[in-house]
């Protein structure tokens, strides 16, 4: 089964669901000694299978499969009414029509029994954390299992139904929230802190996710106990990853983020812009519901090129995204990161004596 150890760098690629992620980024993250992972949040098996395959026929380096623990109940309608008009003035800037806020698992059994056939080196989850039964099916295939966390409780219950490791991901992390119940303070929990708390308790591997945008974070990280440092928007200007052109020409602007239901009915921290701020204080916890009433506004506003109109998921550290090949970017980190532990202890020597 996978272990983190065997990795030439402490690197794993954030999943990047809806667009960025891409087979290329992934394979080229492999290549360069980190650990690639494909998003299956929001596409159908079939794609799903035909990017595992193009993955596989790039490298044969092990990667991650990401799948989304589906909410366990549909939102009240009588509670959408409100949101759903009032974006159909949204819905006229760009000729488009709201979606239909239906609710679904995203194909949730069927990619359980894709990557138990396709046998990813590791399958890790969001949104949720599924039963033991689904950990002992998929540790049956010699597939190790991560779930994303983000507080000691859900580090805990992970933990007790069989998760083979954590991805810790702290408030400052770019894109959706990977909490169990979207019910938690706006405000989350910093990585650094919330590393913290979950080593106290739990001995099993940490994969610490959110801001992480230089080798000197990947250093801090790794010293505050995590055993890697998944890493997304860093790799957003990648010519490998799927990022929206229009999407690309704002990251590394000063623009601040924050985190909101607007587009999808689940927190998740973008760049702010005209459609948070207009939607933001109105959205209801609805998701994958708002999810899909919203998709089509956002798709024809990308067609169009504005940037007000689509949520620009990025992380706190956003503005540190460079415009280089991902291996670059990767064997960077990691480099920088062992000359960052390696000064820092020839300080603290020369402090000690």
């Amino acid at each position: 089964m996978f272990d983190l150890s065997t990795l030439a760098e402490p690197i794993v690629q954030a999943p990047l669901a809806g667009g960025p992620s891409s087979p290329e980024l992934a394979v080229a993250v492999c290549e360069a000694g980190g650990l690639g992972f494909i998003a299956a949040g929001y596409k159908n098996p079939e794609v799903l299978r035909e990017q595992i395959e193009a993955v596989r026929a790039k490298t044969d380096r092990p990667f991650g499969v990401n799948i989304f623990v589906p909410s366990p109940d549909a939102a009240d309608p009588a509670a959408l009414r409100p949101y759903l008009a009032r974006l159909e003035h949204e819905a006229g800037r760009h000729g488009a029509e709201v979606g239909e806020p239906r609710f679904d698992d995203d194909h949730y059994d069927a990619k359980l029994e894709l990557v138990c056939d396709a046998r990813p080196a590791v399958v890790s989850f969001t949104f949720g954390c599924p039963p033991e039964a689904v950990f002992d099916r998929l540790h049956e295939h010699d597939i190790a299992t991560w779930a994303t966390i983000t507080g000691a409780a859900e580090a805990a219950t992970a933990q007790a139904a069989g998760a083979g490791a954590l991805i810790v991901q702290g408030t400052e992390a770019g894109g959706h929230r990977g909490a169990f119940v979207d019910d938690e303070d706006a405000g989350g929990i910093g990585l650094l802190v919330l590393l913290q708390l979950v080593r106290r308790t739990s001995p099993l591997p940490l994969i610490a996710s959110g801001g992480i945008a230089t080798g000197a974070a990947v250093a801090a990280v790794l010293c505050a106990g995590a055993a890697a440092a998944q890493i997304g928007t860093a790799l957003m200007l990648a010519p490998e990853a799927g990022t929206d052109p229009t999407q690309r020409e704002l990251l590394n602007e000063p623009i601040p983020t924050r985190l909101t239901r607007a587009f999808s009915g689940r927190l998740a921290r973008g760049m702010v812009n005209r459609f948070m701020t207009e939607h933001h204080d109105a959205a209801p916890i609805a998701y994958p519901e708002i999810h899909h009433a919203t998709s089509p506004l956002r798709a024809a506003a990308r067609k169009n090129a504005d940037p007000g109109g689509f949520n620009l998921w990025a992380g706190q550290a956003h503005e540190l995204a460079q415009a280089r090949p991902a291996a670059e970017i990767v064997r960077e980190l990691g480099a920088e990161a062992r000359r960052t532990i390696h000064e820092t202890a020839q300080r603290l020597a020369l402090t000690g004596r």
